[in-house]
C-alpha cells in the first residue's frame, strides 16, 4: 500500500505542478499515470511543439516544460506509479481514499487530485479506404520527433490550432508542407491563421482550401493523395499525410466514480475544484465550470486553490499562514532549502 497526502491522478503539467504548491505546504505528493513517463500530452504527443503562452516563457518547448516542472518539484520527492491506470477508488469510513491500478497497485490518500488532462484520448481519424494500411507507413497522427519532417513532403489536413502550429513550424524546418481544409476560414488562432496566409503568400506553404483528401495510394507505403477542390481531383506526391482532427477524449474508468460529469468532464466548484465528492478534486483540462479554458496556465492556477483546501482537510483545525516565496524560501523534504533573498529595510532618522 502506497500511502501519501495527496494523490495525483495524471502526470502532466498541472499535475507536476500540484507537487510543488502541495510541497511550500509540507504535503507529500505521489502521481499516477498510464503513461510510462511524465509529462502527459507534453511528452507524449507533441515534446518538440512550442508553448507561447506560459508565464515568463515567450517561446518553450512543451518537453522542455516537462523538465522544468520535474526539476521544480523534485526537492519535495513525489512518488509516480508509471505505466499504470487509476481503475477503482473506495472511500473508507475515516474519509480517506483507496484507489487501486489497472495492475492492482494500491494507494491510499485523504485527498485524491484528478488531473487527467483529457483523460483517455484517441486522435479522430478521417474516414478513407485504406487508412490502416498506411498508418506508420506514411500516415501519421502525432507529431513527436519534427526533425523526421525535414526536407520531406507532407501533406496536413485540419482546421484547428494543431494543424495551423504544425504546418508554421515544419515550414521552418524546410519540410515542403501542403495544409489543406475543408473551409476557407479556420478555427485556429487568428495570429496562427496569419503566419500560415504570409507564408502562402512567400511560397513557403501549400495552402489548398476549400478541399479535402478523398483517397491514399501507394504500394504498401503512402506515396500520394487525391485531393478534392471545387469537384475535381488532383494527385498530390507525398511522403507522408498528417490529419490533425483533434483528439476523442474518454474520461475512462474514472466515469465510474460517481462524480458528477458533464460533456466527458468532471463538474467542479470553483472555490476550490472539488467534486461532488468531498476529497476528491479535478483540475486541468478534465475538469468544467462556467468560464472554463483549457490552458495549462489555467490548471496551475487550479491547482494551486486546490492545494489550499487539501491543507485543510488533511490538518484539520490546523491554521496555515500564507507567506509568499519572496519571503519564507523553499523548504526540500530532502531537507534543502533556497533561501529568499532578504528584503532591504531603509532605516529612517528623525
Amino acid at each position: 500500500m502506497i500511502k501519501t497526502d495527496i494523490l495525483i491522478i495524471g502526470a502532466g503539467p498541472t499535475g507536476l505542478f500540484t507537487v510543488f504548491e502541495a510541497g511550500l505546504l509540507k504535503l507529500k505528493c505521489h502521481l499516477i499515470d498510464a503513461l510510462a513517463q511524465p509529462g502527459g500530452q507534453c511528452s507524449e504527443i507533441y515534446p518538440k511543439k512550442p508553448i507561447y503562452d506560459i508565464p515568463g516563457f515567450p517561446e518553450i518547448l512543451a518537453g522542455d516544460l516537462t523538465k522544468n516542472l520535474l526539476e521544480q518539484c523534485k526537492q519535495f520527492q513525489p512518488g509516480f506509479t508509471l505505466g499504470e491506470r487509476a481503475e477503482n477508488i473506495i472511500k473508507n469510513e475515516d474519509g480517506t481514499f483507496i484507489v487501486t491500478t489497472n495492475k492492482g497497485t494500491k494507494h491510499h490518500a485523504p485527498v485524491v487530485a484528478i488531473a487527467g488532462g483529457l483523460g483517455s484520448f484517441e486522435p479522430r481519424k478521417p474516414i478513407l479506404d485504406n487508412l490502416e494500411l498506411y498508418e506508420d507507413n506514411g500516415v501519421e497522427y502525432l507529431i513527436k520527433d519534427p526533425e523526421k519532417y525535414r526536407n520531406k513532403k507532407v501533406v496536413i489536413a485540419g482546421g484547428g490550432d494543431s494543424a495551423l502550429d504544425w504546418s508554421i513550424f515544419l515550414a521552418g524546418i524546410n519540410a515542403d508542407v501542403t495544409l489543406v481544409h475543408r473551409r476557407n476560414e479556420f478555427r485556429g488562432a487568428l495570429d496562427s491563421v496569419e503566419k500560415v496566409r504570409d507564408l502562402k503568400n512567400k511560397n513557403k506553404i501549400n495552402l489548398i482550401t476549400p478541399a479535402e483528401i478523398i483517397k491514399l495510394q501507394g504500394d504498401k507505403k503512402l506515396e500520394s493523395v487525391i485531393i478534392q477542390k471545387n469537384e475535381k481531383n488532383t494527385e498530390h506526391i507525398t511522403d507522408y499525410f498528417i490529419p490533425l482532427f483533434g483528439l476523442s477524449p474518454r474520461l475512462g474508468p474514472i466515469a465510474n466514480w460517481n462524480l458528477e460529469v458533464e460533456k466527458n468532464a468532471i463538474k467542479v466548484d470553483t472555490f476550490d475544484y472539488q467534486t461532488n465528492i468531498p476529497g476528491i478534486f479535478a483540475i486541468g483540462d478534465i475538469n468544467t465550470y462556467p468560464g472554463k479554458l483549457k490552458l495549462i496556465l489555467c490548471g496551475f492556477h487550479e491547482a494551486t486553490l486546490m492545494c489550499q483546501s487539501a491543507y485543510k482537510i488533511i490538518n484539520p483545525g490546523k491554521k496555515h499562514i500564507f507567506k509568499y516565496t519572496t519571503v519564507s524560501g523553499v523548504d526540500g523534504f530532502d531537507g534543502s532549502r533556497k533561501e529568499a533573498k532578504k528584503p532591504v529595510v531603509q532605516a529612517i532618522n528623525n
